[in-house]
């Protein structure tokens, strides 16, 4: 299909009486910083990256934790002390003291850990089926009923799933210290994991409640179960330690050094699990909970955060207060804590400090979040009066809980009525979800832009059907194409996309949103062939890491805040606007009110073929409001921007800025090509 000729004028109609939603530009439209793998931190924090970032003008940061995601505690400063100093082991806790600038701060893997997989390098195991006599998982101290007393019993458990269906009737447990006393073995029955209808049965003989620890092997039905999920869920602890242990953490959730699942037979049990010291080929294992208890042998020195000092010195915040990570899920309340003495004792501005990363993405009982996230909140409070608390940072916005058929089908649901049962709402400052809206990177993905076009309403509308108050801030803490890399990331798509995020978000009345990807970068392809190679990033970057030409993303976030919205803290009024006669929905148009009292119209054009003829109009009650020119136009799209791909050496083919025109006194008509988007300024 050719472009339609630019006859057809579909008209724009802005609502100058409406209500409207109001933001201010260095609160709303924001960027994030990422940890990295080994040696990417170092060239980001150059003048020169440090100067072309901060061109992109997106003046709001949220720091990201990288750690929390790859089931690591984090050392947020490299100086601090052990629980067991003498061994430099146990739980770690920074120091808050001030001294040399904190440059860089590393993730420590947790040797206690159950899980086959996590959500950042994966390159860990699970204890649970490593083989090893020596280690054994261990469930958070801190979700243990004697600490949290919230009236919960935070029931823990392992789920061991099997490649393909099985026979099963027996398994075998080496107890670790504490052991439980009281459990259930139980099969999955379901058509797939997260089958709204499926459950947890517990086998004929799998119900233990006079457990002593140690090897055991139990007989768990007269005849084998077909299935390919087994859960062991754990109802009540010894209570006891190891001999030599003198941590009351150590006493504290349940201790499993290896598990084994088959069939029974005359001298024990037929194992079916294959043990290594490898994710990708030992049976997969995955737990309710992590113990942050660890060693210093256990720095992974692949994963790698930017230091607190780095960050806030490098002036990427623009002198603006940050947004700030604490560790939840696999680290500890007291360093949690000094994080935010740190902080108040170096006099950074903290806007908001979000709890966790991504508890829903770990499958993470809502339940047991929601008593972290509180204990958290209680203490932290004082650190920090005037900061926001909040999270949960969801890897969606609809998360469902899988697995876990006893909690409220959408994990924030779960979330939010864990708050409302403790009366703590009012510890919930703002909520944050991530979007990434393209499932795959391969096949029309502008096609997948326009359909996506209904879903931060929908998102509004989830998050607040799963009882989030009215009043409570909704915050986008990372936005991209996908979680899969592309070509499209560094093609026209992504600054469509990024304009149309602003626009709708702003327009919902959302507090903020943070683009994904803010240092230079290469291009990359994680998973399809078929999706070409792309990065998110406002710059391409050469061999040391350094910015050099700007992408989409680049010129996209320049229009945003430098035409459709004006620099700084003036606050800004979003007003309805209509495309009419948009069948395909290919133009999307988002308008303004600036502080200096003109509209700024954003215009997208998504199509990958049309063009598009706009006339601008205003209303006023029932009555049509002409808009004339003279106006001010900025318009971005292929003229401007093309990408060769080329593998690895894939790179733009050109890369100009936006064009400038004003457009004479008279009716304001805007022709759009195809993946174009186009701000104009005019004075209603």
């Amino acid at each position: 299909m050719g472009p339609l000729p630019p006859t057809l004028v579909h008209q724009v109609t802005i609502d100058l009486t409406a209500p409207g939603h109001v933001f201010r530009p260095d609160e709303a439209l924001g960027a994030a910083l990422d940890g990295g793998v080994k040696g990417e931190i170092d060239p980001v924090f150059t003048p020169h990256n440090i100067a072309a970032m901060k061109r992109v003008g997106l003046r709001p940061l949220t720091y990201r934790l990288r750690t929390e995601l790859g089931i690591e505690a984090w050392h947020w400063n490299p100086v601090g002390h052990w629980s067991d100093a003498a061994h430099s082991e146990g739980y770690w806790t920074s120091s808050p003291r001030l001294g040399a600038p904190i440059t860089m701060s590393w993730g420590y893997n947790l040797p206690r850990r159950g899980d086959s997989m996590d959500n950042a390098n994966e390159t860990a195991w699970s204890k649970l089926t490593d083989g090893d006599p020596k280690t054994f998982w261990k469930s958070n101290p801190y979700l243990d009923p004697s600490v949290v007393r919230d009236g919960h019993a935070h029931a823990q458990w392992l789920q061991v799933r099997l490649p393909r269906v099985e026979s099963i009737d027996a398994i075998g447990i080496d107890w670790a210290e504490p052991y439980a006393t009281q459990y259930t073995v139980q099969y999955w029955i379901g058509t797939s994991l997260d089958d709204p209808d499926g459950r947890w049965v517990t086998f004929p003989h799998g119900a233990v409640r006079n457990g002593r620890g140690g090897q055991v092997r139990l007989t768990l039905a007269d005849q084998p179960i077909s299935t390919q999920l087994v859960r062991v869920l754990l109802k009540a602890a010894s209570g006891t330690a190891p001999s030599a242990s003198h941590d009351w953490r150590d006493r504290k959730g349940y201790a499993i050094g290896e598990v084994y699942l088959g069939r029974r037979k005359a001298d024990g049990l037929e194992d079916i699990l294959v043990h290594a010291e490898n994710p990708r080929t030992q049976s997969f294992t995955h737990v309710s909970s992590t113990d942050p208890w660890h060693r210093a042998v256990d720095r992974d020195d692949q994963l790698e955060q930017a230091g607190i000092d780095r960050v806030f010195r490098s002036g990427l915040g623009f002198g603006q207060p940050i947004m700030m990570p604490v560790g939840l899920l696999f680290d500890t309340p007291d360093n949690a804590a000094t994080e935010l003495r740190y902080l108040r004792r170096r006099h950074y501005r903290v806007r908001q400090i979000e709890l966790g990363e991504e508890p829903d993405g770990q499958y993470a009982s809502p339940e047991d979040y929601g008593a972290l996230y509180v204990a958290a909140a209680r203490r932290l409070r004082g650190i920090l009066p005037n900061a926001q608390f909040g999270g949960p940072s969801l890897q969606s916005y609809s998360t469902t809980t899988v697995l876990q058929p006893e909690a409220p089908p959408s994990w924030n649901a779960g979330f939010m009525a864990y708050l409302r049962e403790q009366k703590r709402l009012r510890d919930l400052g703002f909520v944050s979800f991530e979007y990434y809206p393209v499932e795959t990177m391969c096949g029309d993905i502008n096609a997948a832009l326009i359909a996506q076009t209904p879903w931060l309403k929908e998102a509004v509308r989830t998050l607040r059907t799963d009882g989030v108050p009215a009043k409570t801030p909704l915050i986008i803490t990372e936005y991209g194409l996908s979680a899969h890399s592309g070509r499209a990331m560094s093609e026209m798509p992504s600054a469509l996309l990024m304009a149309q995020i602003a626009g709708e978000w702003l327009h919902l009345g959302g507090k903020a949103a943070y683009m994904f990807g803010y240092p230079p970068n290469t291009p990359i392809n994680q998973t399809n062939a078929c999706a070409g190679f792309g990065n998110m990033t406002p710059y391409m970057a050469d061999p040391q890491g350094q910015a050099t030409t700007p992408t989409p993303t680049y010129y996209a976030a320049k229009i945003l805040v430098g035409a459709w919205t004006l620099p700084g803290h003036g606050l800004h009024k979003s007003l309805p606007t209509e495309v009419a006669h948009m069948p395909g929905d290919e133009v999307r148009a988002y308008t303004v009110r600036r502080p200096d009292g003109r509209l700024a119209v954003l215009a997208i054009n998504r199509s990958a073929q049309h063009s598009f003829r706009l006339a601008l109009t205003g209303r006023r009650g029932g009555r049509q409001i002409a808009l004339t020119g003279p106006a001010e136009i900025q318009t971005y799209g292929p003229d401007q921007y093309a990408w060769k791909d080329a593998g690895p050496t894939s790179a733009p083919l050109r890369s100009l800025p936006p064009t400038k025109q004003t457009l004479p006194p008279g009716p304001l008509i805007l022709d759009l090509k195809p993946e174009t988007l186009a701000v104009v300024v005019v004075r209603p």
